[in-house]
Protein backbone atom coordinates (compact mmCIF):
# COMPACT_ATOMS: atom_id res chain seq x y z
CA UNK A 1 0.00 0.00 0.00
CA UNK A 2 1.41 3.27 -0.99
CA UNK A 3 1.64 6.08 1.76
CA UNK A 4 0.50 9.62 0.36
CA UNK A 5 2.65 12.12 1.81
CA UNK A 6 1.13 15.61 3.33
CA UNK A 7 4.15 17.63 2.17
CA UNK A 8 6.32 16.32 -0.17
CA UNK A 9 8.71 18.00 -2.71
CA UNK A 10 10.34 15.95 -5.59
CA UNK A 11 13.78 17.33 -7.18
CA UNK A 12 12.53 20.48 -6.01
CA UNK A 13 14.93 23.60 -7.26
CA UNK A 14 14.42 27.05 -6.33
CA UNK A 15 16.63 29.83 -7.70
CA UNK A 16 16.95 33.89 -7.25
CA UNK A 17 18.43 35.14 -10.03
CA UNK A 18 22.16 33.04 -10.05
CA UNK A 19 21.84 32.08 -6.22
CA UNK A 20 20.32 27.98 -5.75
CA UNK A 21 18.32 28.68 -2.77
CA UNK A 22 17.38 24.79 -3.04
CA UNK A 23 19.00 22.21 -4.77
CA UNK A 24 17.44 19.01 -5.61
CA UNK A 25 15.42 18.41 -2.38
CA UNK A 26 13.20 15.61 -1.82
CA UNK A 27 11.43 15.98 1.43
CA UNK A 28 8.17 13.56 2.60
CA UNK A 29 6.31 14.03 5.45
CA UNK A 30 3.33 11.65 5.75
CA UNK A 31 0.41 12.70 8.44
CA UNK A 32 1.22 12.77 12.11
CA UNK A 33 4.80 13.12 11.93
CA UNK A 34 6.75 15.49 12.71
CA UNK A 35 9.93 16.54 10.55
CA UNK A 36 12.53 19.09 12.25
CA UNK A 37 14.85 20.67 9.15
CA UNK A 38 17.83 22.10 10.87
CA UNK A 39 20.76 24.07 9.25
CA UNK A 40 22.27 27.12 9.81
CA UNK A 41 21.75 30.29 8.68
CA UNK A 42 21.19 30.38 4.56
CA UNK A 43 20.60 26.47 4.69
CA UNK A 44 17.47 26.88 2.87
CA UNK A 45 14.90 25.85 5.69
CA UNK A 46 13.04 28.90 5.74
CA UNK A 47 13.08 29.23 1.95
CA UNK A 48 11.64 25.30 1.87
CA UNK A 49 8.79 26.50 3.93
CA UNK A 50 7.95 29.44 1.84
CA UNK A 51 7.82 27.29 -1.27
CA UNK A 52 4.89 25.22 0.14
CA UNK A 53 3.05 28.64 1.26
CA UNK A 54 3.42 29.42 -2.54
CA UNK A 55 5.33 32.49 -1.87
CA UNK A 56 8.26 31.34 -4.00
CA UNK A 57 7.77 29.74 -7.56
CA UNK A 58 9.84 26.60 -8.11
CA UNK A 59 12.47 26.43 -10.85
CA UNK A 60 11.93 23.04 -11.65
CA UNK A 61 10.96 20.08 -9.38
CA UNK A 62 7.58 19.50 -7.66
CA UNK A 63 5.83 20.36 -4.79
CA UNK A 64 3.01 18.44 -3.77
CA UNK A 65 0.30 18.78 -0.50
CA UNK A 66 -1.52 15.45 -0.35
CA UNK A 67 -0.32 14.50 -3.17
CA UNK A 68 -1.49 17.48 -5.59
CA UNK A 69 0.54 19.53 -7.09
CA UNK A 70 0.94 23.22 -5.83
CA UNK A 71 1.86 24.67 -8.98
CA UNK A 72 -1.30 23.09 -10.43
CA UNK A 73 -3.37 23.95 -7.55
CA UNK A 74 -2.08 27.00 -5.82
CA UNK A 75 -5.59 27.02 -3.54
CA UNK A 76 -4.39 24.31 -1.74
CA UNK A 77 -2.35 26.27 0.39
CA UNK A 78 -5.04 27.95 1.98
CA UNK A 79 -7.50 24.88 2.79
CA UNK A 80 -4.98 22.32 3.73
CA UNK A 81 -2.04 24.55 5.58
CA UNK A 82 -1.23 26.09 8.72
CA UNK A 83 1.27 28.92 9.14
CA UNK A 84 2.78 29.89 12.32
CA UNK A 85 6.08 31.98 11.80
CA UNK A 86 8.62 33.11 14.71
CA UNK A 87 7.15 35.98 15.63
CA UNK A 88 3.01 35.85 15.57
CA UNK A 89 1.69 38.58 14.19
CA UNK A 90 -1.77 39.93 16.94
CA UNK A 91 -3.40 42.78 17.48
CA UNK A 92 -2.02 43.95 20.78
CA UNK A 93 -5.50 45.78 21.76
CA UNK A 94 -7.43 42.90 21.65
CA UNK A 95 -7.53 39.89 23.83
CA UNK A 96 -6.16 36.70 22.88
CA UNK A 97 -9.75 35.38 22.59
CA UNK A 98 -10.35 38.36 19.87
CA UNK A 99 -7.45 37.81 17.83
CA UNK A 100 -8.62 34.21 17.69
CA UNK A 101 -12.24 34.89 16.56
CA UNK A 102 -11.05 37.61 14.09
CA UNK A 103 -8.62 35.67 12.16
CA UNK A 104 -10.78 32.53 11.73
CA UNK A 105 -13.90 35.23 10.65
CA UNK A 106 -10.94 36.16 7.86
CA UNK A 107 -10.62 32.29 7.22
CA UNK A 108 -14.86 32.25 6.98
CA UNK A 109 -14.67 30.22 10.34
CA UNK A 110 -17.14 31.61 12.87
CA UNK A 111 -16.56 30.55 16.19
CA UNK A 112 -18.53 30.82 19.38
CA UNK A 113 -17.33 31.76 22.79
CA UNK A 114 -16.99 28.08 24.28
CA UNK A 115 -15.46 26.88 21.25
CA UNK A 116 -12.84 30.17 21.11
CA UNK A 117 -11.99 29.39 24.86
CA UNK A 118 -11.25 25.47 24.20
CA UNK A 119 -9.23 25.98 21.19
CA UNK A 120 -6.61 28.66 23.42
CA UNK A 121 -6.91 25.84 26.36
CA UNK A 122 -5.71 23.47 24.30
CA UNK A 123 -3.33 25.31 23.02
CA UNK A 124 -1.95 26.03 26.56
CA UNK A 125 -2.99 29.28 26.80
CA UNK A 126 -4.24 29.53 30.60
CA UNK A 127 -7.95 30.42 31.18
CA UNK A 128 -7.05 33.79 32.99
CA UNK A 129 -5.56 35.01 29.59
CA UNK A 130 -8.26 34.62 26.95
CA UNK A 131 -9.87 37.94 27.41
CA UNK A 132 -6.56 40.03 28.64
CA UNK A 133 -5.38 42.16 25.84
CA UNK A 134 -2.24 40.61 23.89
CA UNK A 135 -0.06 43.67 24.52
CA UNK A 136 0.39 42.05 27.88
CA UNK A 137 1.26 38.73 26.62
CA UNK A 138 4.87 37.20 26.46
CA UNK A 139 6.06 35.63 23.32
CA UNK A 140 5.62 31.86 24.73
CA UNK A 141 2.13 33.02 24.95
CA UNK A 142 1.82 34.76 21.69
CA UNK A 143 2.86 31.59 19.96
CA UNK A 144 -0.07 29.37 21.77
CA UNK A 145 -3.06 32.24 20.14
CA UNK A 146 -1.05 31.05 17.16
CA UNK A 147 -1.43 27.51 17.55
CA UNK A 148 -4.94 28.15 18.12
CA UNK A 149 -5.51 29.92 14.82
CA UNK A 150 -3.43 26.87 13.39
CA UNK A 151 -5.90 24.37 14.95
CA UNK A 152 -8.95 25.82 14.25
CA UNK A 153 -7.86 25.68 10.24
CA UNK A 154 -8.61 21.86 10.96
CA UNK A 155 -5.23 22.32 8.23
CA UNK A 156 -3.70 18.91 7.05
CA UNK A 157 -0.05 20.11 7.78
CA UNK A 158 1.39 22.54 9.67
CA UNK A 159 4.74 24.66 8.94
CA UNK A 160 6.44 26.18 11.79
CA UNK A 161 9.43 28.44 11.65
CA UNK A 162 11.56 28.63 14.26
CA UNK A 163 8.44 28.35 16.60
CA UNK A 164 10.82 28.33 19.65
CA UNK A 165 13.09 31.08 18.94
CA UNK A 166 12.95 33.36 22.40
CA UNK A 167 11.22 31.23 24.48
CA UNK A 168 13.11 30.09 27.98
CA UNK A 169 13.37 26.21 28.39
CA UNK A 170 10.09 25.94 30.21
CA UNK A 171 7.91 28.20 27.48
CA UNK A 172 9.92 26.25 24.53
CA UNK A 173 9.32 22.57 25.97
CA UNK A 174 5.48 23.45 26.99
CA UNK A 175 4.98 24.50 23.49
CA UNK A 176 7.02 21.75 22.11
CA UNK A 177 4.15 19.33 23.24
CA UNK A 178 1.49 21.27 21.83
CA UNK A 179 2.81 20.67 18.83
CA UNK A 180 3.88 16.46 19.19
CA UNK A 181 0.04 16.60 20.59
CA UNK A 182 -1.24 17.91 16.78
CA UNK A 183 1.15 15.74 15.14
CA UNK A 184 -0.64 12.57 17.07
CA UNK A 185 -4.14 13.92 16.35
CA UNK A 186 -3.01 13.11 12.79
CA UNK A 187 -1.51 16.26 11.47
CA UNK A 188 1.39 16.54 9.51
CA UNK A 189 4.23 19.31 10.83
CA UNK A 190 7.17 20.65 9.28
CA UNK A 191 9.23 22.56 11.45
CA UNK A 192 12.72 24.49 10.97
CA UNK A 193 14.98 24.94 13.85
CA UNK A 194 17.88 25.35 14.93
CA UNK A 195 16.99 23.99 18.18
CA UNK A 196 18.97 20.58 18.30
CA UNK A 197 17.55 19.61 21.73
CA UNK A 198 13.79 21.00 21.06
CA UNK A 199 13.88 18.47 17.62
CA UNK A 200 15.28 15.82 19.36
CA UNK A 201 12.04 15.69 21.49
CA UNK A 202 9.68 16.20 19.99
CA UNK A 203 10.05 15.28 15.94
CA UNK A 204 10.28 12.08 14.40
CA UNK A 205 12.09 12.42 11.24
CA UNK A 206 15.72 15.22 11.53
CA UNK A 207 16.91 16.30 8.35
CA UNK A 208 20.09 18.51 8.09
CA UNK A 209 20.50 21.08 5.50
CA UNK A 210 23.28 22.54 4.10
CA UNK A 211 23.62 25.06 0.95
CA UNK A 212 19.96 23.96 -0.33
CA UNK A 213 20.69 20.23 -0.23
CA UNK A 214 19.03 17.90 2.11
CA UNK A 215 22.89 16.41 3.45
CA UNK A 216 21.55 13.91 6.46
CA UNK A 217 18.05 12.37 7.19
CA UNK A 218 18.10 10.64 10.89
CA UNK A 219 15.24 9.07 12.66
CA UNK A 220 15.07 10.95 15.68
CA UNK A 221 13.71 8.01 18.19
CA UNK A 222 16.62 6.30 17.55
CA UNK A 223 19.70 8.68 16.85
CA UNK A 224 21.75 9.82 20.00
CA UNK A 225 22.07 13.81 20.78
CA UNK A 226 25.83 13.51 20.86
CA UNK A 227 25.11 11.95 17.50
CA UNK A 228 23.24 14.60 15.84
CA UNK A 229 24.91 17.58 17.73
CA UNK A 230 28.46 15.86 16.01
CA UNK A 231 26.71 15.27 12.58
CA UNK A 232 24.88 19.10 12.97
CA UNK A 233 28.11 20.37 13.85
CA UNK A 234 30.83 18.55 11.06
CA UNK A 235 28.19 19.71 8.35
CA UNK A 236 28.59 23.69 9.97
CA UNK A 237 31.88 23.02 10.31
CA UNK A 238 32.32 22.02 6.58
CA UNK A 239 34.03 18.94 8.05
CA UNK A 240 31.34 16.67 6.56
Amino acid sequence: MTTTHILETRNLVVEYQQHRAIDQLNLAVPAGCVYALLGGNGAGKTTTISTFLGFNRPSSGQVLIGGRSLQDQPELVKSELAYLPENVALYDLLSGAENLRFFCALAGIELGREQTGRLLSDSGLQADAHDKRVGQYSKGMRQKVGLAIASAKHAKAMLLDEPTSGLDPSAANDFAQRIRAAADGGMAVLMATHDLFNAKQVADRIGIMKQGRLVEEFDAHSVQHDELESKYLAHARGLA
